[in-house]
């Protein structure tokens, strides 16, 4: 969770909502992300999906079975429905999201039995440091207006 912490000051650094994101194989990581949805205009650019795509592009498949992703804050609908997709195995993260939260603060998508993959969920690593640098670029952010 240290190294997502680095990712979502860096998101932090480009005036960003700080989250950050590294997915972890065989105890390496080999992919990471920040969330960049203000920098390159586009709605897709959270961290979870820049990270899945990384990962994907480095082991040359989509399926990402023995991966765990590790994430600042709880994934939203689109980041958790593309976990899901990706087969990856175990999702941890540090904040909840109580307004948009998919790994059980709102809806669990990542545990859903309908679905044809389950995500194993861990939830509140580092959730008060997470949380914090939330907090702190928000206030930032009021104070500014």
């Amino acid at each position: 969770m240290k190294q997502a912490m680095k990712q979502a000051k860096k998101a932090y650094a480009l005036a960003e909502v700080p989250i950050g994101c590294v997915i972890v194989r065989e105890g390496k990581i080999i992919a990471r992300g920040y969330n960049r949805r203000n920098t390159d205009k586009n709605t897709l650019a959270h961290a979870e999906l820049t990270a899945i795509r990384k990962a994907s592009k480095k082991t040359g498949d989509w399926r990402l079975e023995d991966c765990t992703l590790y994430v600042t804050l709880e994934p939203c609908p689109m980041c958790a429905g593309a976990i899901v997709q990706s087969r990856i195995k175990r999702v941890v993260y540090g904040a909840a999201n109580p307004k948009a939260g998919c790994g059980g603060s709102v809806l669990n998508i990542l545990d859903h039995a309908g679905f044809n993959h389950q995500v194993e969920v861990v939830s509140g690593v580092m959730a008060e440091e997470c949380g914090a640098l939330l907090s702190d670029f928000f206030a930032e952010l009021r104070g500014k207006r």
